[in-house]
């Protein structure tokens, strides 16, 4: 019986023109100097976003829990992972809140080595909200970069970025918040707020434009997906939607919803628990509650789990949690079709022998596995019940290696093409191997 899906929203994404800031790139003098003080803010300029893939991905938002619920997995965002990828640490302060106070004319003067009487010249409105129109700014750069004025360039070329690429509001506009998170110093905690709430607020509408920065969520997912040459050369043309829907946990890297503990190394023993989970959500300008006011403070009594909270660090999900994951997604549905099961790792001509058959159906592990060791299952399927998911795929890759390199070594070139597989499946079997010794060790 066909499984039932959700309607898909229409979604769009706020990309800014960044030829004039690619440009300026031409005027810093030392890259690995300006990434040790700025991070890796350069490469966003470059990052070519599929907007296929993340029109794909956005479908996939579980507005309850806050992160992208796949079959059988969830990803998400998390603060480790936004800083190490633009390069900025994460200060043990308070971040962006919006309470700061507006910089003044003579503040932002000072810090973009500009005079005060232009800054004032050029302060202007859009949208209800002040700021510096960006073709002033990328000129005085400019100005700056033909002078080989290092310090003054830098400083206003990465506040474009800051306004224009980490926090794009209005197109061509510098507005005030971003120079005020430029101020604070500290704008990853802002930059991945900025992605769940516009990722939240346009699921909640039912679609529209997304606004945060979005070659950095691109950088992230991509981080996630399968590494290898099948996946990514995708002979055979599918859509990202039916590549999506066909990945599971083990084809990516890591995941975990609750404080990304998988993600971060910890195993994950079980579902999440609701407590940990609550939307609260208020509208600019109408707060009677006072309830920005407490968030800020809330963000000053932070509490850090580590070891001793989440135990040793072990990256696998238990079965428990990896039900309740399918089932979240049961009662969710999914956006698109369930493909029929099928190995991620095939390659090679469609002659394989018993390529594509399946003795059940509804037994997506028999699916993956050839005929000549379906007798495997049989003889351990009372040791995967009592040991983990990775196991039956270490049993899938061992008799792999064997059954591909005797059926097929029938010429010169073939044989050179599966020894280099053979070598790749010996890896992951190495892998699998040490993960069951350190689960059975635990």
């Amino acid at each position: 019986m066909e499984r039932q899906k959700r309607h898909t929203k229409k979604y769009s994404f706020r990309q800014p023109d960044l030829k004039e800031l690619r440009n300026l790139t031409s005027y810093v003098l030392d890259p690995l100097g300006f990434k040790a003080r700025f991070g890796k803010l350069l490469p966003l300029l470059t990052t070519q976003v599929d907007e296929g893939l993340m029109g794909t991905l956005v479908q996939f938002y579980d507005p309850l829990y806050h992160c992208f619920t796949f079959p059988d997995f969830q990803l998400l965002p998390t603060l480790e992972e936004y800083a190490h990828l633009v390069g900025i640490p994460i200060l043990d302060q308070l971040p962006f809140s919006g309470l700061e106070s507006i910089p003044t004319s003579r503040e932002i003067a000072d810090l973009l080595h500009i005079d005060e009487s232009l800054i004032e010249a050029h302060m202007t409105t859009k949208g209800g909200i002040q700021g510096l129109p960006s073709e002033f700014l990328i000129a005085q750069a400019t100005i700056y970069g033909k002078a080989m004025s290092e310090d003054a360039f830098e400083a206003i070329f990465v506040l474009l970025i800051y306004g224009l690429v980490l926090f794009p509001n209005i197109d061509k506009f510098m507005d005030v918040n971003a120079i005020r998170i430029f101020f604070v110093l500290n704008p990853v905690p802002t930059l991945l707020g900025d992605t769940y709430f516009s990722l939240h607020l346009r699921n909640a509408k039912g679609g529209g434009a997304i606004v945060c920065c979005l070659p950095l969520l691109y950088k992230w997912f991509i981080s996630h997906l399968p590494q290898t040459v099948a996946f990514k050369e995708n002979k055979g043309c599918l859509r990202w939607s039916t590549r999506l829907m066909s990945l599971t946990n083990d084809d990516i890297s890591c995941y975990n919803p609750v404080l990304a503990r998988r993600q971060l190394g910890f195993p994950l023993k079980d579902k999440p628990n609701n407590i940990l989970l609550e939307g609260v959500f208020f509208q600019e300008g109408k707060d009677p509650q006072g309830l920005k006011a407490r968030m800020v403070h809330a963000w000053r009594k932070i509490h850090k789990k580590g070891r001793n909270e989440l135990g040793p660090k072990n990256c696998i999900a238990l079965e428990p949690y990896t039900a309740w994951v399918r089932k979240r997604a049961s009662e969710y549905l999914m956006p698109y079709d369930y493909p029929r099961p099928t190995p991620m790792i095939m390659v090679g001509p469609s002659t394989l022998p018993n390529q594509g058959v399946i003795d059940d159906p509804n037994d997506a592990w028999t699916s993956l596995l050839p005929r000549s060791s379906k007798f495997w299952k049989r003889k351990c399927l009372f040791r995967s019940s009592c040991l983990w998911p990775n196991f039956v795929l270490f049993i899938y890759f061992e008799d792999k290696l064997t059954h591909r390199y005797y059926t097929r070594a029938n010429s010169a070139r073939l044989m050179d093409h599966l020894e280099q597989e053979n070598r790749e499946l010996k890896d992951e079997v190495a892998r699998l191997t040490a993960l069951m010794e350190q689960f059975l060790a635990a």
